[in-house]
């Protein structure tokens, strides 16, 4: 039976804005209180899936989240009105309004780590959401995420659905952001990368110091178990904590991989030669194609500004393709590295830019925006069909945007009461659209 990997998307939300509340995230720091387009930076993530589509890809749809979080805000101490519960929180504690007004679930990369069935030891697809506890804004997500994820992979026959990890620090876990699947092919059975930024349990291991590193090797190893992954075809590989304190807050941004093709910074991992020897001893008679950015040729500051590696990595029959933003074509060092890596003979033989300034500005490149599953024909047959991109789905979630996205928003529009009403509204007609049911709290 056919394997194929499919590329699911998340719908960028109405309350896209630029709130800066990423430490670490260098993008996200510098344009805080910028003025955002919701509608625009939606449209931008859509054009981006179906010109996905377009090159070869199945491509899905996930739904953005309800916000502002009016439950979080409640559960915070603000009462009365929906109304009156954001005035009282963008007047006593717009730190917290911002937060539960975040966008950030558009960057499904972190909403889940997924294993195939031929890596699994019960032969069914595993889905464990991120806790995503070192942000609070994020760490909101994960029970959405996983009632989403439940109406997208329906029943337990093709699909195991675990809880996300206990919220504590030392079991902090941020998704497919810090993992990565290399395998000869998409049916066959592959080994698992988890890169972790820092460890609890060796207290002497080195760890960054100026940015947080998001990601443990308890949590890596925790969801590893719960996928039920052999240890022969697993591999926990740690982060360089320079590059953390450099910018690259996960692993995607220094660092790629599809089937059999691994495209990293010299800088990215803390003892890459080890970790190289690794993955091809258990990649068996599958040759690793590793390609090595050398920091020469790309300083960590520059493939951080372009995000050089957050772009994805597309291999067809001709070869692979790189999908970048347009940022990349326009860093120097970066533009000249990738012509003359496609002229190289090595096995990316393709370009494709695209524009994603809307999510870039605050933080998050192509690959943040996307959620890769490998499904068997039976287990894309058993998935949400409505959830999957056509051209008439594409059409009615572009006139949806127009009808329900402002043009503008600032961090003084989140106390707007009209702007939860609208995204609400929204919402409401999405989960219609794409057949999902009742996901949503207001709904229920």
């Amino acid at each position: 039976m056919a394997h194929h990997e499919v590329n699911f998307d998340g719908l960028i939300g109405p309350t896209h804005n630029y709130s800066g509340l990423s430490f670490g995230n260098v993008a996200s720091l510098s344009n805080a209180s910028a003025v955002a387009s919701p509608r625009q930076a939606a449209k931008q993530g859509l054009a981006k899936m179906w010109t996905l589509r377009g090159l070869g890809l199945r491509q899905g749809v996930i739904p953005p989240q309800e916000r502002p979080d009016i439950g979080t805000l409640r559960r915070l101490g603000f009462g009365g009105s929906d109304a009156a519960v954001l005035e009282a929180a963008a007047r006593q504690a717009p730190t917290l309004l911002a937060a539960c007004s975040s966008a950030s679930s558009m960057w499904v990369a972190n909403a889940a780590t997924i294993s195939p069935s031929p890596d699994s030891g019960d032969g069914r697809v595993h889905l464990t959401p991120a806790n995503l506890t070192n942000k609070l804004h994020r760490a909101i997500e994960p029970e959405l995420t996983g009632r989403v994820l439940r109406a997208i992979f329906p029943g337990d026959e093709r699909f195991a659905h675990h809880q996300h990890l206990p919220s504590h620090d030392s079991l902090g876990d941020e998704g497919a952001a810090n993992h990565t699947r290399l395998c000869a092919d998409y049916g066959a059975p592959g080994v698992e990368v988890f890169v972790y930024g820092r460890t609890v349990s060796d207290t002497s291991a080195p760890k960054p110091t100026r940015f947080p590193a998001r990601q443990t090797l308890e949590a890596s190893q925790a969801v590893a178990r719960l996928h039920g992954l052999a240890p022969e075809r697993t591999v926990f590989v740690q982060q360089n904590p320079a590059v953390i304190d450099a910018g690259v807050f996960h692993n995607d941004v220094i660092a790629v991989g599809n089937l059999d093709i691994l495209f990293f910074h010299q800088e990215a991992f803390l003892a890459p030669d080890a970790a190289l020897e690794e993955i091809q001893a258990k990649l068996g008679d599958t040759a690793l194609r590793a390609i090595q950015v050398p920091t020469a040729a790309v300083p960590v500051a520059d493939a951080v500004a372009s995000y050089l590696f957050n772009t994805q990595l597309i291999v067809g029959p001709a070869g692979a393709t790189l999908v970048a933003p347009e940022e990349c074509r326009e860093t120097p060092s970066v533009g000249a590295y990738l012509s003359s890596l496609v002229d190289s003979g090595g096995p990316i033989k393709a370009l494709h830019y695209i524009d994603v300034r809307q999510s870039m500005r605050n933080g998050g490149g192509p690959a943040c925006l996307r959620l890769r599953v490998v499904l068997s024909d039976d287990e894309l047959a058993a998935a949400n069909q409505r959830c999957l991109l056509s051209e008439p789905l594409y059409r009615q979630l572009e006139a949806w945007i127009d009808r329900h996205y402002r043009d503008r928003l600032s961090f003084d529009d989140l106390r707007d009461p009209q702007l939860l009403t609208e995204s609400r509204t929204a919402l409401d007609e999405l989960t219609t659209l794409l057949n999902l049911g009742p996901v949503y709290p207001f709904q229920r």
